[in-house]
């Protein structure tokens, strides 16, 4: 075990002590309590000394024995129509995985855009953003990545052996589908877990209710540019590749499609239902004006999803289905439990008055309102180079709620791009999965992914401090 888990593993408890036996009140005695559990969840959390999804069951232990809040009311928490949303969601992406489909939408978004090398980049990057929006980032990453290294290493055997400019190209695609990874996940709800936690927090909290339409009219454009800027400082300015020619790569991705071939009724079963998915989301507020009383949600419509890829039969004399209950094994069950506890976290700090107690001290302060939201969205996305997003933003959302309360501005300016920025780290290999995964292939370095990142983060920063000044206010 590390030094750094150890440490962390002792020194949370340890420091929850601490603050539950101090003889001075920092807040109140239900104020403290819930700090003490709170510091206890950042440390373990930061440390990783155990599973972030064990730290995250923390409150279903301590805030019933520090009557913070009774067990019931915080298991609620975890059983919030957000956290089955995103149910719904993972086992859509497990039947995409399962049936090959999203391998085989993948590779023909690389057919179609080419293959010089700057359109190469350009395919895997859309290709990896697109899965992004529905799959898990690590997921798409993961996909991707063999098809990128066949296409890489077609240069490496080549006759000119691995050249500067082949490099520059590998360079291109390897950090263009860990960060298409991180930007495609922010064009809907489903695309990554920080956005779930906040939509979750909103109505738990504050009984907003954003739709997923209303959030990808948001969303989608901001990733949209975002991967834009990433192909153009990739390809024109930090790794340019001139004179490099391959048309081998259109025989790879072509290999690659005929070893799926042709698509199978199951594949088109998943297309049916997934395209049945979407259209309801995005005509929801719609159906539901012409029917008042139906009164569907985006959670309802994301477990019929689910519901219908267990129990609609691809051949009903063989009892054949797309997924069996086995198949969710693999289920991302501990990001659900994650959720949950980052809900009941925020629970915790809203009941006990540590959200009113930010808003007042923000209040009678005299900072401007842009220099805050710059600086708090500048702090989230160099901190989540650190730690994992989803458990940021389960402990600043609620905080940043109470700030924009403070400074008497509508919450949703503030907790909208502060969470948007948890998804745009671009630096570092341990920030997300996607850039883990392509920095272990071996073809990026630390130091090339920290000067590139460090663009992206700025220009992030930049494009977000926008999204606060005029698009939030637009749009809600």
């Amino acid at each position: 075990m590390e030094g750094s888990k150890k440490l962390g593993l002792v020194l949370g408890p340890l420091v929850f002590l601490v603050l539950n036996i101090l003889p001075i009140r920092l807040i109140s005695e239900q104020g403290d309590a819930v700090l003490a559990v709170a510091a206890w969840m950042l440390i373990w959390w930061i440390t990783e000394a155990v599973s972030i999804s064990v730290t995250a069951l923390l409150p279903l232990l301590l805030f019933p024995l520090l009557n913070i809040l009774p067990i019931a009311e915080v298991g609620a928490n975890y059983g919030s129509p957000i956290v089955f949303l995103f149910f719904g969601g993972f086992v859509m992406a497990l039947a995409l995985e399962k049936v090959n489909l999203h391998k085989r939408i993948a590779l023909n978004i690389i057919r179609l855009t080419g293959t010089t090398p700057n359109k190469v980049v350009l395919g895997f990057m859309i290709a990896t953003a697109s899965l992004s929006m529905w799959i898990s980032n690590t997921a798409s990453t993961v996909v991707m990545l063999p098809i990128a290294l066949s296409v890489i290493n077609l240069l490496v055997n080549d006759a000119d052996g691995f050249t500067k400019n082949d490099q520059n190209f590998s360079l291109s695609v390897m950090l263009g589908i860990a960060f298409s990874a991180n930007a495609g996940g922010i064009a809907t709800v489903i695309g990554t877990p920080p956005n779930s936690v906040l939509i979750g927090l909103l109505e738990n909290e504050y009984d907003i209710q954003i739709s997923f339409l209303k959030w990808m009219s948001l969303g989608l454009p901001f990733s949209m540019a975002m991967i834009s800027i990433t192909y153009f400082v990739l390809t024109r300015w930090m790794f340019p590749v001139r004179d490099l020619t391959f048309n081998a790569s259109k025989e790879v991705i072509q290999v690659e499609l005929n070893e799926l071939g042709p698509t199978s009724g199951k594949e088109k079963m998943v297309l049916a239902i997934f395209g049945i998915t979407v259209f309801l989301w995005v005509f929801r507020t719609l159906i539901n004006s012409i029917f008042p009383n139906l009164g569907l949600s985006d959670t309802m419509i994301s477990i019929f999803a689910a519901i219908s890829l267990f129990a609609v039969p691809y051949n009903i004399k063989r009892g054949d289905f797309i997924l069996k209950w086995q198949d969710t094994s693999k289920l991302a069950w501990g990001i659900l439990i994650l959720f949950g506890g980052g809900l009941a976290l925020a629970k915790g700090m809203s009941v006990s008055g540590i959200v009113d107690l930010v808003a007042n001290l923000i209040a009678h302060s005299d900072i401007s309102i842009l220099l805050t939201a710059s600086l708090l969205i500048l702090l989230m996305l160099f901190m989540t180079e650190l730690m994992s997003n989803v458990a940021l933003v389960a402990v600043l959302a609620p905080v940043i709620a109470g700030i924009a309360i403070g400074l008497d501005i509508p919450i949703l300016y503030l907790l909208i791009p502060v969470t948007m920025a948890s998804s745009c780290a671009f630096m570092l290999p341990m920030a997300t999965p996607p850039n883990a995964i392509v920095f272990a292939s071996g073809f990026v370095k630390v130091p090339q992914m920290a000067r590139v990142g460090i663009i992206l983060n700025l220009i992030a920063v930049g494009l977000l401090i926008l999204v606060f000044k005029y698009v939030v206010p637009f749009l809600f």
